[in-house]
């Protein structure tokens, strides 16, 4: 079977996806954690920390596959999987996301995006990040919904790198340039896709909006209970069942 891609977004490293991994393995697939550049990953000199910075990125790792590979995103992850298999569906076997919504032309950054966006609110956030104990971020991410053995280990992550991206990548998506990028995402449909509505996740569009936006797309939906977070925690049966049919789908 192809491999399984897992793309995370911000503040971020693969630790994230620690407590959902070992299921995904018991399901006979084999895992390849994909870093963003910044997210837990160097960033290579010259690279431009925006959606179409990450689109490229994406899928050029997704080109040393040397076959279609079945991709699950994440937040800005989910986002980078949905510009890619916009532009590059050959690369792709299924896909699925998220964070569809954040495509959905009636999209509005949340309150901490916003302040990333605005500058020197932007820098400030990032530099008492930089100076206080990582436990405080740890301590920020649970109470934001992350379950705290994760953020334990997704916490030490933070560095500069990670902060200058967090900063430019918010800034070249200000409105109206994902709901520009929103008007191709029909073609995400070229590939089977499935669309991850964690019903208490208020980050990525409204739960009308992210159905809109999966059925723009042609893609599966199942709807979970958990949060932004929902992979750090819990019961994964519904999203294994549902990625499962998916990758059945996609043959």
């Amino acid at each position: 079977m192809a491999p399984l891609a897992l793309v995370h977004g911000n503040p971020e490293t693969g630790a994230v996806w620690d407590h959902l991994a070992p299921s995904l393995e018991a399901a006979g697939r084999d895992l390849v954690r994909l870093s963003p550049p910044g997210f837990g990953a160097p960033v290579p000199p010259g690279f431009q920390a925006t959606p179409a910075g990450y689109r490229d990125w994406l899928i050029g790792e997704l080109e040393r596959f040397g076959e279609p590979a079945d991709i699950l995103g994440h937040d800005w992850g989910g986002v980078f999987v949905l510009l890619a298999v916009i532009g590059r569906p050959d690369l792709f076997r299924s896909w699925a996301s998220d964070a569809v919504g954040v495509l959905h032309p009636g999209y509005e950054w949340h309150e901490l995006a916003r302040m990333w966006q605005t500058p020197q609110a932007g820098e400030a956030w990032v530099q008492r990040t930089l100076d206080a104990p990582r436990a405080d971020l740890a301590s920020l991410l649970v109470s934001r919904g992350m379950a705290a053995p994760i953020a334990d280990r997704v916490a030490p992550g933070f560095d500069a790198a990670m902060g200058g991206c967090i900063l430019g990548l918010y800034r070249a998506a200000r409105q109206p340039v994902m709901a520009e990028l929103g008007r191709d995402l029909p073609a995400a449909g070229r590939r089977p896709g499935l669309a991850i509505i964690a019903c208490g996740d208020g980050n990525v569009g409204t739960l009308a909006q992210r159905q809109e936006a999966r059925r723009t797309a042609g893609a599966a939906a199942v709807e979970i209970d958990g949060g932004h977070w929902w992979m750090t925690s819990g019961d994964q049966e519904a999203v294994l069942s549902a990625l499962t049919d998916l990758w059945t789908r996609a043959g």
